[in-house]
């Protein structure tokens, strides 16, 4: 084949450091559109971000060109010290380390956005980290509580 064609959906998913519940009303719509910029400039188009108080989550295709980690790097980094410009309440402002990311059959788009769609809803019954086990469990990830939060 001449010429490289994909298309490749991923759901990442990372907090705030200790889960602190920067993510308020007032500046969530802001950051959604931002991290859609920045997941745009680098090719790998938004499809939903969204999240709560304390995560994020973003379905996107993934460029060709861009590697996941690069992506997922320049994300966290880029919106940081964006953020951090929003006022002193954001001043000590960080994400997590780490991350997860999923790979999202294309038939399963739609169920993915409305989860994402839903956080506020799904988050009055559980917790960002009964959340994320969920999803190790789903994708068969092996994973150790001690490197798991941070």
């Amino acid at each position: 084949m001449p010429q490289s064609l994909t298309k490749v959906y991923v759901h990442i998913v990372f907090s705030t450091k200790d889960r602190y519940p920067y993510i308020t009303d007032d500046i969530k719509d802001e950051l959604f559109d931002y991290l859609g910029g920045i997941c745009k400039n680098m090719e790998c188009y938004p499809v939903r971000i969204g999240g709560y108080r304390n995560h994020i989550h973003i379905l996107c295709i993934l460029s060709k060109k861009t590697p996941l980690v690069k992506l997922v790097e320049e994300t966290k980094k880029s919106s940081s010290k964006w953020i951090k410009t929003r006022g002193s309440k954001f001043a000590k402002f960080h994400w997590q380390n780490g991350y997860s990311a999923f790979s999202v059959n294309p038939a399963q788009t739609g169920i993915v956005t409305d989860y994402i769609d839903n956080q506020e809803e799904h988050h009055r019954k559980k917790t960002f980290e009964e959340e994320c086990r969920a999803f190790f469990r789903k994708y068969s990830v092996d994973f150790d509580e001690k490197y798991v939060w941070d």
